[in-house]
């Protein structure tokens, strides 16, 4: 077997063992959404974990065209449960909300496993075009150009132009294509197939949008007020969380890398499709939690034969041919969260300067320099799925010893492999420093989340220098990156939801959480333009010169580590005085995220 698939089960075993005797005193609900939501996480980061490559290498976009769509994409998926969850809580109550958004997750996820015919990469010189020829996937993917009956190999020529090696005398091509003799385009033979990847695209965020934040708030509905059950519930709950996006990784990084793309994304919707199948036959389980808050009226006609319950699902997929038209459009996608930024931060200046007291006014700022450091951090951290997956492609010696190698989506699996072993280090080493009244205040573990995510990037850089020739890193500094990006997420990942119901007025609190929705969004939007700024040219999803992308991922890996690093520095240098601000009100620490619980991203709670 595998060795990452034996570390995986081994991993799995030693953290689970805990984690399946306490679920045994908890509601019998639990189960089911721990279950239904570690699925769910299962599918949507399998499938995450392959998308880049998907765009590259099988519809060839280049590569700021796909990091792009890819910004756009992870967007909307944080975007969008804003709507969902207002729907649950108005109309459709959380049950049938996470039912109908689980359906499109696995009409989303399965419709990604049709991928129709790879797209073409023809190189045109003179009058005369010539295709490229690709072989084999994942590591072994090899591209050669075709003259006649033969393929040869290519590199970057001195200018940065073509190099064609091995030519024999009087062919058809030069040796050398100086920059700019030739062009590079490409044939799309099943042209519809790109159109099938953006309604799968469509259907998956909306299918969050609507499951995403219910489930998690249906988790707090199964116990009643006072249960001092609840915070474990909630921590064993996001245990599931990252146990699916761990396996996922895993899993699916191994078949879509190895096998073909559709085994996996066809994996990623078989896991969505049994959990969808286990929130199905659980719901006795749930007690009647979740319902809609008024179920007759759900039920009425509103038009003609038609139930406002089916008119919302009917608006639904309307709403998926909506989200079709903007996950192509990263720039309108821009637009979209200016305009609601605007209009959010207008609303709750207005209610500062009329509403509030000093120390309601001060509690509220300290809220939204909370959600600026958080914006920072994600930005940084979320190059996860993005530029750090293409680097573990193009720049990483993936050898891990024994004669095995991990495929560059498998690296996905080390944020939650390590989340899995250290959060109960931390809520530890929380714990033994609350009683002691050392616990840091939540502006100083902010400081000390970015100031590690940022290292992170450093840690990357240090390893550019022990490159071989073949300009590719040892994959150690890939995994000590991303272990600093875990710590540094568990200092301020479970602080930040529970600080915005702490110091937000009762009256602003869901327009406090929607800011915190927003900041989620738009740290994947301005990924994707930080993303961009790593692009290098490619042929057939082949990185061209080797030498050159690593260069380039160093020079940005620098800036944003350094930019991390000034924001952490404010952070911690502001702290004394963002502490004074709270008033108290962040005297305590969490130990677990409480309601509203979830940002549309897998939440990290100590254990």
């Amino acid at each position: 077997m595998d060795i990452v698939f034996i570390a995986g089960i081994v991993i799995t075993l030693v953290t689970a063992i805990p984690v399946v005797m306490q679920l045994r005193t908890h509601p019998r609900g639990l189960v089911i959404l721990f279950f239904a939501e570690m699925w769910e996480r299962f599918s949507y980061y399998g499938m995450r974990g392959l998308l880049i490559f998907y765009l590259t290498q099988h519809f060839l976009f280049d590569d700021k065209t796909a990091q792009g769509q890819y910004g756009a994409y992870t967007s909307l998926v944080y975007l969008l449960p804003l709507v969902g969850g207002f729907l649950a809580d108005r109309f459709l109550g959380t049950r049938k909300a996470i039912a109908f958004g689980a359906l499109l997750l696995v009409a989303g996820h399965l419709t990604m496993a049709f991928e129709g015919k790879p797209v073409t990469q023809v190189l045109q010189y003179q009058n005369a075009k010539y295709e490229f020829v690709v072989t084999g996937r994942g590591a072994a993917r090899d591209v050669k150009l075709k003259l006649g009956e033969a393929t040869y190999g290519y590199g970057p020529s001195a200018d940065g132009g073509l190099q064609i090696t091995g030519l024999p005398p009087g062919a058809a091509l030069p040796s050398v294509l100086p920059k700019g003799s030739y062009a590079l385009t490409t044939r799309d033979d099943t042209p519809i197939f790109r159109n099938v990847l953006y309604l799968a695209l469509a259907l998956i965020i909306m299918g969050v949008g609507f499951l995403k934040a219910n489930i998690s708030s249906l988790v707090g509905q199964l116990y009643p007020k006072g249960d001092p059950r609840r915070d474990p519930g909630f921590t064993l709950y996001y245990y599931g969380i990252n146990l699916g996006s761990f396996w996922a990784g895993i899993a699916c990084g191994w078949l879509g890398q190895n096998l073909g793309w559709n085994w996996g994304f066809g994996a990623a919707g078989v896991g969505m499709l049994a959990g969808y199948v286990v929130f199905t036959i659980g719901k006795p389980l749930l007690q009647g939690k979740g319902e809609p808050p008024d179920p007759v009226k759900l039920a009425a006609p509103v038009a003609g034969p038609l139930t406002l319950e089916h008119l919302i699902y009917v608006g639904g997929l309307a709403g998926v041919a909506l989200v079709w038209f903007l996950v192509q459009r990263n720039a309108v996608v821009g637009y979209l969260l200016a305009a609601g930024s605007i209009v959010t931060l207008g609303y709750l200046a207005f209610f500062m300067a009329t509403k509030c007291t000093r120390q309601e006014r001060e509690r509220m700022i300290l809220a939204l320099v909370l959600v600026a450091g958080a914006v920072v951090f994600w930005t940084l951290f979320e190059q996860a799925g993005s530029s750090l997956n293409q680097f573990a492609e193009r720049n990483t010696d993936l050898a891990i010893g024994f004669g095995q190698s991990i495929t560059p989506a498998q690296t996905q699996s080390f944020n939650p492999g390590f989340i899995l072993l250290f959060a109960p280090v931390f809520a530890a080493i929380w714990a033994f420093l609350g009683t002691r009244r050392l616990d840091p205040n939540p502006a100083l573990k902010f400081g000390l989340g970015l100031g590690q995510v940022a290292a992170g990037f450093f840690v990357l850089v240090l390893g550019a220098h022990f490159a071989g020739p073949d300009f590719k890193v040892p994959v150690v500094f890939l995994v000590l990156a991303y272990l600093l990006h875990t710590t540094g997420e568990l200092c301020l990942s479970p602080v930040g939801l529970s600080q915005m119901t702490k110091l937000a007025p009762a009256a602003v609190i869901s327009t406090i959480m929607a800011t915190w929705f927003l900041a989620s969004s738009w740290a994947q939007w301005i990924g994707g333009l930080i993303a961009q700024m790593t692009a290098t040219e490619t042929v057939a999803g082949q990185v061209l010169d080797p030498g050159k992308a690593l260069a380039t991922y160093v020079d940005v890996f620098k800036l944003i580590g350094f930019w991390g690093l000034g924001a952490a520095a404010l952070m911690l240098v502001a702290s004394p005085i963002l502490k004074k601000w709270a008033h108290g009100a962040s005297d305590t620490y969490p130990q677990a995220t409480v309601e509203p619980p979830v940002d549309g991203q897998r939440q990290t709670v100590p254990l």
